[in-house]
């Protein structure tokens, strides 16, 4: 399975840590207070314009950037007051991607300082080649195309021997398109039941842990036996 990948692209927020833990739930506060200092209105508006920015152009930022002209850098500092201590190390996590062969890359649509700090505090700064933020891409995000091609020439990636983790369905369109394996990360278990993970396509997974699906890339064949 995925015996042919020699580059693992992994998103980072809601991915390499869980969607309910207290760092996703600063990262959501500090962007829809930035949203309402932007546009001039409270939290529970905020995340109403919030959602229809990220509908109309991807992300917030980007919204943000073409509706009102702001600096990127103003709308990212709510990244610089956030409380990175509450992630704990992965150490499960850490192996299972150490495991993996070849170059291991974060993708992410938030800054490369916000990245590094998670990564630090999950212990998997070590795991990973290189980081691909928001501002490497000239702040277009995934899921659009150009984002995706310019993190291809960047890293000089195959996409047909590359693999694509992210929590978001439409973030995996252009990479499976481009001929990437793609795994989404969370999400509704529906026939997955109770299972790690479940394979929902050619070239596709749904997985609901992470270190259990990576190790199964790794982990020997098991031969049945002779006796």
């Amino acid at each position: 399975m995925l015996t042919d990948i020699d580059t693992w692209v992994l998103d980072l927020d809601n991915t390499l840590y869980p969607a309910d833990s207290a760092l996703a739930e600063q990262v959501t506060h500090g962007i829809l207070s930035s949203v309402a200092e932007i546009y001039g209105t409270d939290l529970p508006s905020a995340s109403q314009i919030q959602a229809e920015l990220v509908a109309q152009y991807g992300t917030s930022l980007r919204g943000a950037m073409t509706t009102r002209n702001i600096d990127p850098h103003d709308f990212l500092s709510f990244e610089r007051r956030i409380d990175y201590s509450v992630l704990s190390p992965d150490p499960a996590l850490a192996a299972a991607l150490t495991s993996l062969p070849g170059r291991r890359y974060v993708y992410t649509n938030g800054s490369a300082y916000h990245a590094e700090q998670a990564l630090r505090q999950l212990g998997l700064t070590a795991c990973f080649d290189g980081i691909f933020d928001i501002l490497a891409g000239d702040l277009i995000p995934k899921p659009y195309a150009e984002s995706f091609d310019a993190f291809l020439t960047r890293f000089t990636v195959d996409p047909g021997r590359a693999a694509m983790f992210d929590d978001l369905p439409v973030n995996l369109e252009v990479p499976y398109a481009r001929g990437m394996a793609t795994v989404l990360v969370g999400g509704p278990r529906g026939a997955g039941g109770a299972a790690a993970y479940l394979e929902i396509g050619s070239r596709q997974w749904q997985v609901w842990d992470l270190p259990a699906f990576l190790h199964s890339l790794t982990a020997p064949a098991v031969r049945p036996s002779t006796m």
